[in-house]
């Protein structure tokens, strides 16, 4: 399957081309900007099914098994896991297409996450209401 048939089948909640600003010493894209764009992309994901704010408050074991580079686009893929009485669990998924290799896409590293609904005083509040 093409990466044009693939990206026709689903579509990212975002994807971003990361800057050298966003580098570690070796060179490759800090982890801790890898998580902050997962953690956007679940809370787009969350907000589809309430109208409430949501917070995160876990992060499921996260494990990068390739690096991303400076130029690379990186999309953020996201499904609907479970929704509780206050709280909703997405699966993230992250690929990169390398910017020599546009025909190509590696798995970087995926989390399951998990949001809760609150209220406007911050606490925990049912996902539906």
């Amino acid at each position: 399957m093409g990466l044009a048939t693939k990206l026709k089948e689903r579509s990212p909640a975002i994807r971003v081309v990361l800057l050298p600003r966003d580098t570690n010493e070796m060179g490759s894209i800090f982890g801790g900007v890898i998580m902050a764009h997962i953690d956007l992309a679940g809370a787009v994901e969350a907000r589809k099914h309430t109208s409430r704010r949501v917070v995160t408050v876990c992060v499921r074991e996260l494990e990068f098994k390739k690096p991303v580079y400076v130029g690379d686009i990186v999309s953020f893929y996201t499904k609907l896991v479970k929704i509780g009485t206050t709280s909703i669990t997405v699966r993230v998924d992250v690929e990169v297409q390398r910017r020599r290799a546009q025909d190509v896409t590696e798995e970087v590293t995926a989390a399951d996450m998990v949001f809760v609904a609150v209220d406007d005083n911050g606490k925990p509040a049912p996902v539906k209401g």
